[in-house]
């Protein structure tokens, strides 16, 4: 059944976070989009915790923003809390975290996609693609109805063939409520894609006004508001407090004495879980020797009674979760509204596509978020944002944009997408970063706004917020570093740097006092009323402050960027036969036609391939004798 209306640039497949993103930077790029989904009621649920950020996600939330995408503003603009973690550690691992309100982002989503002229919204479940000559041509839903475009962009999260577990009771669902999208692991099965499974899983929603805070601890969030979005005018919203409770040896007896209900331990659940992010029920089994876990209340909404259990994840029977939830302290008396399951999905791992997120088996046919075997909404959307600026390059012939590991958190999740053959749902975290000091969440608007200005993502306004805030941070260095505090008011500094274990002996440059351990910004304030009178940002002087005070570190940092370019330089031939290259193993052969690197840089991050193999082939393409 052919409909001639049925003609567009892009079409999304899916309307989560990774969906939302790719049709609106396609959109934006003046690309006509077709935005299907199973449940546009649904449209970027956040069908786990209702946060945004945290460690690690807080940098690419901030990178989304820094590049024209909207995750930010839409955290920005429904906060219930905004709280900064680790701000007492190095800047390399402080993160910011929103509790959000689920309905309000979903709305804001909602609105922006319905804003944009160009985007088309359609329910329906996409059950086949349309390929000729190994490039998409279009894709086709439940009722036969075909649409065609010469980009499709997979954004299916949990919904391909997934299947709910509640104790051994299953049934077929992508989420809670939700239908699951069938046909579509065939039609990419057939079209030659290696499909595996994955599991991933989410807690039980219990009523708030059965729920004794008394017994729990309060987590307020900052007074001190910091947002994600480097646009100015964000809104101030009133904060709301989440509430800390703790596992008790009861919960623990409980779940053990119940394990051989859960479909996990039973072997019903053929997917791997998320190592980081595991069951209630794992937890206990792995971590046998802690007597208790935290556990966080925190709310879905303004105008719902419902609340999320963090941490508590589990599969186990409902009728156990509740014995489990009411063992809690202040839980005693709870009642659930929804319980806790497991759900199993398939997915296309990621060594199958490459940094550009397009797959290497069909042409113009783009993978992003869970269907590439990641975990979170902000790894779902900085895929989505990335797979939509592709999918416009790729119809204008452009260069395809492929972040680099050295530029970004999003480059260094896409690199491992591609190039590592993860097994089992993969989360992004400061450990994954060898350059995660020069990669913080402060300066993603630094090393990505140009990139997205070149995109043509970023606006005259962001742009121009952007140059000023370069501006004033480039003056305020210079400043600093001639800047001083005279010989003759050491004494009157001294008075002041008494409660921070700091003296002077002399007069010193205000960039040389500020390098100290206990001496920040703030300080500086009170010793100099010259800085005092420039009152910067706090955006601004925290950068500052982190590009002074760690300056010989992120030297170090920028050295071993220079170092490892080295082996980016060596390009590997695209038709390179493995199979024939002399002195390497069989093992390294067969990763290496698996993955097919672009260069030796990334032929290095292959798992299993071994530093000596790394030589030959450098000493063989430098003599351009990979066959002799």
């Amino acid at each position: 059944m052919e409909y001639l209306e049925n003609k567009y640039d892009t079409i999304v497949v899916g309307a989560g976070h990774a969906g939302c993103e790719a049709a609106i930077s396609c959109a934006k790029l003046g690309l006509k989009v077709l935005l299907c989904s199973l449940n546009l009621d649904n449209l970027a649920l956040m069908p786990c915790n209702p946060a945004i950020g945290g460690p690690a996600k807080s940098t690419l939330v901030r990178e989304i923003d820094a590049l024209g995408g909207m995750m930010g503003q839409a955290a920005d603009a429904t906060y219930l809390q905004m709280k900064t973690l680790n701000s007492s550690k190095g800047p390399a691992v402080r993160a910011l975290r929103a509790q959000s309100d689920k309905k309000e982002y979903m709305q804001f989503m909602r609105d922006t996609i319905e804003g944009i002229e160009n985007i088309f919204l359609k329910q329906c479940c996409i059950c086949d693609l349309i390929v000729e000559n190994n490039a998409i041509k279009g894709a086709i839903d439940q009722y036969g109805i075909e649409y065609y475009a010469p980009t499709v962009i997979l954004t299916t999260g949990t919904s391909l063939c997934g299947r709910i577990f509640v104790g051994l009771k299953s049934y077929s669902a992508g989420r809670l409520g939700e239908m699951p999208a069938i046909g579509l692991s065939d039609s990419l099965k057939k079209l030659g894609f290696t499909v595996k499974k994955l599991k991933t899983g989410t807690p039980a929603r219990i009523d708030k006004r059965t729920i004794d805070y008394s017994k729990m601890t309060i987590q307020p969030g900052d007074e001190k508001l910091s947002f994600y979005s480097f646009r100015p005018n964000r809104p101030i919203r009133p904060q709301y407090p989440c509430y800390l409770t703790r596992t008790t040896e009861e919960t623990h007896r409980i779940i053990k004495e119940n394990l051989d209900k859960s479909p996990m331990y039973q072997g019903l659940i053929e997917g791997v879980g998320p190592r980081y992010c595991p069951s209630i029920e794992d937890k206990i089994v792995r971590f046998a020797s802690n007597p208790s876990h935290h556990i966080f209340i925190e709310p879905e909404g303004l105008h719902t009674y419902e609340i999320y259990v963090q941490g508590f994840s589990s599969s186990l029977p409902a009728d156990v979760q509740f014995k489990m939830l009411r063992s809690l302290p202040g839980l005693e008396k709870c009642h659930v509204i929804k319980p806790a399951y497991a759900v199993e999905y398939d997915y296309i791992p990621a060594v199958q596509i490459t940094h550009s997120l397009m797959t290497k088996q069909v042409k113009g046919l783009f993978n992003a978020g869970q269907i590439n075997g990641t975990s979170g909404y902000e790894e779902a959307a900085a895929q989505g944002l990335i797979a939509g600026i592709n999918a416009y390059n790729y119809l204008n012939g452009s260069e395809m944009l492929e972040l680099s590991r050295e530029s970004s958190y999003i480059g260094t999740l896409i690199d491992d997408l591609v190039t590592k053959d993860i097994q089992e749902p993969y989360r992004m975290l400061t450990s994954r970063s060898e350059y995660r000091l020069l990669l913080r969440q402060d300066n993603a608007d630094e090393r990505l706004t140009p990139i997205g200005r070149k995109v043509g993502l970023i606006d005259d306004e962001q742009f121009n917020v952007f140059k000023k805030k370069q501006e004033m941070i480039k003056s305020e260095l210079e400043r600093l570093a001639v800047d001083k505090i005279p010989n003759e008011q050491k004494d009157n500094a001294n008075e002041i740097l008494k409660p921070y274990g700091e003296s002077i002996e002399r007069g010193i440059k205000l960039d040389e006092l500020l390098k100290r351990t206990h001496i920040n910004y703030e300080v500086i304030k009170k010793l100099d009323e010259k800085t005092r009178e420039i009152d910067l940002p706090r955006d601004v002087y925290e950068q500052v402050e982190i590009l002074i005070k760690y300056d010989g570190y992120l030297r170090r940092q920028q050295m071993q960027i220079d170092q490892a370019s080295k082996l980016e330089k060596f390009k590997i031939p695209k038709d390179i036969d493995y199979s024939k290259v002399l002195h390497i193993s069989t093992e390294t052969r067969e990763k290496l036609e698996k993955i097919r690197p672009k260069t030796l840089a990334q032929a290095s991050r292959i798992g299993g391939v071994k530093p000596a193999d790394i030589s030959i082939l450098m000493v063989m393409l430098e003599k351009n004798s990979l066959y002799k």
